[in-house]
């Protein structure tokens, strides 16, 4: 699967907090976490600010902070920086930033110099904000047209956004695209990874969810609800007005 040590690069990584899906007042605000391994988070260069600067691939490797791999890159002045896996880089190979690099796998450039048809991943938003969208293992987006001080993308959801022309993006789609098809296999894969178990809300007591209670196995009895009582299934819940609307093409 990967083909470097299997020690992260120690000075790109930092201990990674465990919150258990608590606030900072200590209450559980996000279920179904906790007791997952410790790990160390790694530092990635979402930005890719490393301009006209060529860096060579030195290793691939696994991050448990994410589904896709990363790549250690060493640049020619040494510095060496963690970067997303694109699905065709290999050990030895090179990678560029900038404006004047190549359109092929790994290198990134502003949205205004990639030509329409091409796929991409590591989107930013703003200029110079770092890559936020296309992130995940196996995905990629599109440019799909130009207007103005816009380039339209076609996202993997299948929802065309407008960016601003400035905004950089990575060519290529991102690797480990096995990652959808692995199973975990046991409970304890998933608590190894910080997922605890989720209780149905008919096996619970009535006071801890609306589901609960009854003699012997009964069904929901109701429309079906969340343990606070709201709809659980097929409202939608969607915000219809987002700032992010103006810049929603299809």
């Amino acid at each position: 699967m990967t083909n470097s040590s299997s020690k992260p690069e120690k000075k790109l990584t930092e201990l990674l907090k465990k919150h258990s899906g608590r606030n900072n007042a200590g209450r559980i605000t996000v279920r179904h976490q906790g007791g997952r391994h410790k790990r160390f988070y790694r530092d990635i260069d979402f930005k890719r600010d490393k301009r006209d600067m060529e860096g060579v691939v030195k290793g691939i490797e696994y991050d448990p902070n994410r589904n896709s791999l990363i790549c250690l890159v060493e640049y020619t002045d040494g510095e060496k920086r963690y970067i997303l896996q694109p699905n065709d880089i290999k050990v030895g190979d090179a990678v560029y930033s900038g404006e004047k690099s190549d359109i092929k796998p790994g290198n990134a450039l502003p949205l205004r110099l990639i030509p329409i048809g091409i796929e991409i991943h590591n989107l930013e938003l703003f200029p110079g904000q770092g890559g936020k969208l296309i992130r995940g293992a196996g995905t990629a987006g599109s440019v799909v047209a130009k207007e103005g001080m816009y380039v339209h993308i076609k996202l993997p959801s299948g929802l065309v956004r407008k960016c601003f022309a400035e905004c950089y993006a990575t060519i290529g789609m991102l690797g480990n695209i096995e990652h959808k098809d692995r199973i975990l296999g046991k409970a304890g894969t998933a608590r190894h990874m910080g997922i605890r178990p989720t209780v149905r809300g008919t096996a619970q007591n009535p006071r801890s969810h609306p589901h609960g209670g009854g003699e012997g196995r009964t069904g929901e009895g109701m429309h079906p609800k969340t343990p606070w009582g709201k709809s659980a299934r097929g409202t939608k819940t969607r915000n219809k007005v987002k700032w992010s609307n103006k810049f929603t093409v299809k």
